[in-house]
């Protein structure tokens, strides 16, 4: 099928690439699937509603940026996503992309989990996590010195 996204213009996606969201996203509980295409030239990539045009989220893989990132899924996301092994999770967090780019941050406290093996995807809020809904993706010079 073919879809009008809110960065790529007109995509093809098939099928088998979509990801369904029960429950939706928080804050966007009506949108259900989503694909993700890669941004070309980045390690990012969109999370792109299949209902809504402008519903796009850049996501990173968080382990790549932040070296001590740890989650800790609950049974009720292992639950609810059928996840059977950890090698078919893939973790995502969303970013907020800022001018300037120094400025961008990334929500470490609720990530996205993606059970690849079946295509299920669930927002996942930790709140017993001590990280923040905006950590810097580039640490500002003060932060490197802690």
């Amino acid at each position: 099928m073919k879809i009008q996204t809110k960065f790529h213009g007109e995509v093809k996606i098939e099928e088998k690439d979509l990801f369904t969201f029960e429950g939706g996203i928080p804050g966007f509980i009506d949108e259900k699937q989503f694909a993700l295409l890669p941004l070309e030239g980045s390690p990012f990539i969109v999370l792109q509603s299949m209902k809504t045009r402008e519903v796009a989220f850049i996501v990173s893989s968080p382990f790549e940026i932040f070296q001590n990132y740890e989650v800790k899924v609950s049974q009720d996301v292992i639950s609810d996503l059928y996840i059977d092994s950890e090698k078919d999770v893939s973790i995502y967090v969303i970013l907020t992309v800022r001018d300037p780019f120094n400025e961008t941050t990334a929500n470490l406290q609720a990530p996205i989990v993606l059970n690849m093996s079946n295509q299920l995807g669930k927002q996942f809020i930790m709140n017993s996590s001590n990280y923040s809904i905006r950590e810097l993706l580039i640490p500002s010079p003060e932060q490197e010195e802690r």
